[in-house]
Formats: C-alpha cells, structure tokens, sequence
C-alpha cells in the first residue's frame, strides 16, 4: 500500500546555475539552426568554467551558419542571463567552437527514405507524468521551487532587485496528508549576491518572494526558513563551479516526483526523442488529467534508433483513474500518431522555440502563441475522451 502521509522536496536551479547556463546556450544553437532550417539536425554540448566557453557536438544545417555566429549566438545567451563579471563575462570570456559534421551512421537510421519512415534518433524510454496537485497540473514542490526563482530572476533583470546575482538555488520541502499537500515544512534558497548585501538584508528580500509564490498560511517555521546557509555567496556561476548541459534533468521535469527515462533535453533537435517523445508524454499525460480520467498518471514510452514506432506504451493511473488503463493505452494511440514525425508534426516542434525552455522547467509552462510550450496544451482531452 502506498504512503499517504508523508513529506517530499524537490528542488530547482536559475538561469544562471552553472548548468542551466549550458543548457541556455545549447538550446541557443539549436534555435540559430532551426531558424536557418526547420530541419536542422543539432545535437550541442556545452561546458563552462571560469571565462571559458566550449561547445562540442554534432549538426547538420546551412553552411552559413558559421563558427561566428555560432559563437556570437553563445555570447549573447551569457549576456541575455546577465554575466558580466570578472571570473564569466559575455565579452570577454573565451569561446571554442568545436561542433562537426552529423555522422552518416546515425543519419542513415533517422531519415526517411524509399518506404522507410523517419527513425528515431536513439533508443530510450521517455515519462510523462500530470497530477491535480497545481493548477499546471504539475507536482507541487517543483513548481514553487520554480517559481520562486522566476520571480527573483524577474526583478534583477528589471533592475528593482540589483543585490541579486544570476545563480541560483531553492528547494521546497512539502508536507502530504491523504495524499495530498497540505503544507510547506521547509524552505531553503541559496542566491548569488553583491559583495556589498549582508546576509541579514538579503534573507528578508528572499523572504518576500516565497511568501509571494507559497499559498497563503504555507511559509515554513523560521528555523526552516534557509537563506544562503553556508554564509557568503558571491563568487558564483560558472566562475565557481564548472556547468555541463544536461545536468538537471529532474529539475526539467517533475522534480523526483515521477520516473524520468535518463534522456537530457537541451541541445537536441526534435529527431532526438529523449526531447519529442519525453514532451508528447507530458502532453498526454496532462490531456488524461484534464479530461478527468485520472487525477494521477504515468506514461511510459519506449523507442528503438532507426525505427519510427514506439515499441511499448505503459499507463500507470495510480489507482485514481475513471477508466481501465489498457483502454487508455489503446485510445491514445489512436489519439496521437505516437512516430518521431508524428510527434514533431503534432506538437510542430521543427521551430526555434528552445532557449525558454532551458530554465524554470519544460513542463508546467504557459504555451505561447508562437508555438513555445506546445506540449502545455490540453487540445487533445476531448479526443481522448471520445476514444475511451
């Protein structure tokens, strides 16, 4: 029998952790290329340290995307995050371009050709995951992790919170009752800062934003109530600690609160279903809850390279559902062509809409009128309604 009693944190990062910097520039590139050619193939890593910038990889795109605007693309993602220090400035730190040609091996298995449709980018598993738990239909404590960093990161870019600096942390720890949340325990976030704010002043401006993003009668105890716990934080980004993209995928997503299949996102093109298909889960997932046929769901899908069915579809309704799961298997595949292309297609992921996704999570988003966060939509509940 499951726990329905019990507490759970997640936690969250800002657009200036030293990872999240990664993943920004990563997706950066993805979206110079995709605003090139909507079918670009990127595959982009990237590391930091102290002014120091190296991204490697694999892509296929227009020859005028050069190593110039690769870089100047890499720079102005610094610069948009609001690096301008000593140790990690925009200007001045020193970028290695060192991206190749795609190799024809895995080319052969993703491309279409005679009667062969589209293959996968890789094999993997992808989760998606939607509960009732907020109005995103998103895990609690991930999202006000997020959120309390949003709107932290909101107010020094409009310059009303100028003690802030870029990094980040926050973690929310929230008590569950019957299953469901009932309360916050405790709060801890740790913010870069100018030299000159005493930590003192710097917990009472951090105070504000959690009592902001928290529901009202939810702010923890005060000796729960973390604010830079180690003391100073001023030395920060990737200045104080090397960054790598792909290194916060629970952050990405659901915050430990459901499976996630190993894939990281930033940096991929939508061929790469540990991106597409870990979004169309999400996308079904969330369409399930919101047609009111589970207040708790997991899906699962699994791929193989080269090959463009899904090889398996596991529903999990955690004993809330208003249907039989393998019903809700059957009714999605027909819901949703569930291929690599049908994917893109679907949710028209061949756009350059990745940089925003890079921080403050993929899922639990508003979707945009460009198309960003297509995945967010509830479109399909009718549908699968119907199907059931």
């Amino acid at each position: 029998m499951s726990r329905s009693s019990y507490l759970f944190t997640s936690e969250s990062v800002s657009e200036g952790h030293p990872d999240k910097v990664c993943d920004r520039i990563s997706d950066a590139v993805l979206d110079l290329y995709l605003s090139a050619d909507p079918y670009a193939r990127v595959a982009c890593e990237t590391l930091t340290t102290t002014n120091r910038v190296v991204l490697a990889g694999e892509v296929r795109g227009p020859a005028s995307i050069t190593k110039d605007k690769i870089e100047e693309t890499a720079r102005a993602a610094v610069k948009a995050i609001g690096y301008e220090q000593e140790g990690f400035h925009w200007k001045n730190a020193q970028v290695d371009v060192l991206l190749h040609a795609q190799s024809a091996d895995i080319a052969m298995g993703v491309d279409s050709a005679g009667n062969k449709d589209e293959g996968a980018g890789d094999q993997g598993i992808m989760f998606g995951y939607a509960c009732r738990e907020t109005d995103v239909l998103m895990p609690a404590p991930i999202i006000y992790s997020h959120r309390i960093l949003s709107r932290m990161a909101e107010d020094r870019h409009s310059g009303k919170r100028p003690e802030f600096e870029p990094d980040a942390k926050s973690q929310v720890t929230l008590k569950y009752e019957g299953g469901k949340p009932v309360g916050v325990t405790s709060v801890v976030v740790s913010t870069q800062h100018k030299a000159d704010v005493s930590q003192k002043e710097l917990r009472e401006l951090v105070r504000a934003y959690v009592q902001e993003v928290l529901p009202k009668g939810w702010f923890p105890p005060e000796e729960e109530f973390y604010v830079n716990p180690t003391g100073n934080f001023v030395i920060g980004g990737p200045d104080g600690d090397a960054g790598l993209t792909g290194r916060k995928i629970i952050v990405d997503t659901y915050g430990g609160a459901a499976p996630h299949g190993g894939g990281a996102f930033s940096g991929k093109d939508p061929t790469k279903v540990d991106r597409s298909a870990a979004y169309a889960a999400r996308y079904l997932a969330k369409n399930v809850v919101a047609a009111d046929l589970a207040d708790r769901y997991t899906i699962q899908l699994a791929y193989a390279i080269g090959v463009s069915k899904p090889l398996s579809i596991y529903v999990d309704l955690h004993g809330t559902g208003k249907a039989d799961e393998a019903a809700i298997e059957r009714a999605l595949e027909k819901a949703m062509d569930l291929s690599p292309r049908g994917i893109r297609e679907h949710l028209k992921l061949n756009r350059p809409i990745y940089a925003r996704t890079s921080s403050y999570g993929h899922f639990g988003r508003t979707p945009d009128k460009d198309g960003g966060f297509s995945w967010e939509a509830t479109d399909l509940a009718d549908k699968i309604k119907k199907e059931i």
